[in-house]
């Protein structure tokens, strides 16, 4: 029995390295038994605009070469799942429907799924209305109880509850975001873009694209409501059209990456108020860049050491150095995505390596990153994978 998974291994990665193997091949290979308690899980979000039919799931294998996806087909076929979140635990995953119209209505929709131990596939459980349209990410919060969603179309944030069988209960919270900034193109109304919660697990920070602002609120776990903090929101220079958040992992420090000037704005940050207090802002892209470019995703390694940006036009990942006392942003390199559109990236839990999803190419660049230096080592090739948003890892229990 041995020897026969050790062959089926090899053959699984010879077939890889000439690029036979495909995201949603019909004969995708089968997890072994209990997958969960041995293999490091990747699902990825797509749009389904193109070819893409849902959600796709990969096993991530790792080896002296470095980490590779193994393509084991569509995980669930569901409506532009473009942004996900996964309880471990329960072995369910979360997924928000980018469209505009649900059940009749100017609204995008939330899906629950559970994932079946032996396969790693999926099944809906239920879905709810977002009640906004275009839902373009969502957090699973600490406890599982909760889940927040951010509504881009029409700058909404919601809050579900989550049911001990992984169901989406009733919505607990429902906060319209209203005003404008100095776009006329994308800044005419508001535009939720993420919701990122601090390290201490009290404050949610809402990215609010449409108004250059980003809005805190106090979240009370058992209820699972928001309320608008004092300050309610911190100022972000006027076009800049603020997209996501990350937080260094002792939560002394937060870094907001704005979409449209292609900064990084790092913070202070007072857990016990909530207060951010700006330190610095930097660019993501070269000095002498003149294309057009635009952000997408930011992450922090969890040694804290390092910050990562995507620049879609640019097709790169920007890296710098974080300073351990202040808390600013040296910077140190940028890698080529090895695509176009580099959207959402994800570091596996160890830190040992990125996938950056390239939608505008349909397929996943995975780069090794360098411990001591946090630069990232590119695979020799990229992976496939069908209008690619975001990249979610599921790992051994």
């Amino acid at each position: 029995m041995r020897t026969l998974t050790l062959l089926t291994v090899l053959v699984l990665a010879a077939q890889f390295s000439v690029g036979a193997a495909r995201a949603g091949e019909s004969k995708a290979p089968a997890l072994a038994a209990n997958p969960l308690m041995k293999d490091t899980l990747a699902y990825v979000g797509t749009y389904t605009r193109g070819k893409s039919q849902g959600i796709y799931l990969y096993r991530v294998q790792t080896g002296p070469a470095g980490a590779t996806f193994v393509p084991l087909g569509l995980a669930a076929e569901t409506a532009s799942p473009s942004f996900l979140a996964v309880d471990a635990k329960r072995r369910l995953l979360f997924a928000v429907n980018e469209v505009s119209q649900y059940e009749g209505k100017a609204s995008g929709s939330v899906s629950a799924f559970s994932i079946d131990p032996a396969t790693g596939k999926l099944t809906l459980i239920n879905q709810r209305s977002s009640i906004g349209a275009g839902p373009c990410h969502v957090l699973l919060t600490p406890d599982g109880g909760s889940l927040i969603v951010a509504n881009y179309g029409s700058g909404s944030v919601i809050v579900l509850r989550v049911e001990a069988n992984g169901r989406l209960g009733e919505t607990t919270a429902f906060v319209q975001h209203a005003g404008k900034s100095v776009n006329p193109q994308r800044q005419t109304g508001p535009h939720a873009h993420s919701i990122t919660m601090d390290p201490a697990g009290r404050n949610v920070f809402v990215c609010d694209l449409g108004l250059d602002q980003v809005l805190t609120y106090r979240f009370d776990a058992q209820k699972g409501t928001l309320t608008a903090a004092e300050p309610a929101f911190t100022s972000i220079k006027a076009g800049s059209g603020p997209r996501h958040m990350a937080f260094r992992p002792d939560g002394k420090f937060a870094y907001v990456i704005n979409e449209m000037s292609s900064t990084i704005v790092a913070f202070a940050y007072d857990a016990a108020s909530g207060r951010l207090t700006e330190q610095q802002t930097v660019s993501t892209l070269p000095a002498g860049f003149e294309g057009k470019s635009s952000t997408a995703e930011i992450a922090m390694h969890a040694s804290g050491k390092f910050l990562y940006g995507s620049n879609r036009g640019h097709e790169s990942v920007a890296l710098f150095a974080v300073d351990p006392a202040k808390g600013t942003l040296s910077y140190v390199a940028h890698q080529n995505s090895g695509g176009k559109t580099p959207r959402n990236f994800s570091l596996d839990p160890t830190g040992k390596f990125m996938a950056i999803a390239n939608q505008d190419t349909d397929n996943i660049l995975i780069c090794g990153i360098d411990a001591a230096t946090g630069r990232l080592q590119p695979a020799a090739a990229t992976i496939e994978a069908p209008m690619p948003v975001c990249v979610v890892f599921l790992t051994p229990q």
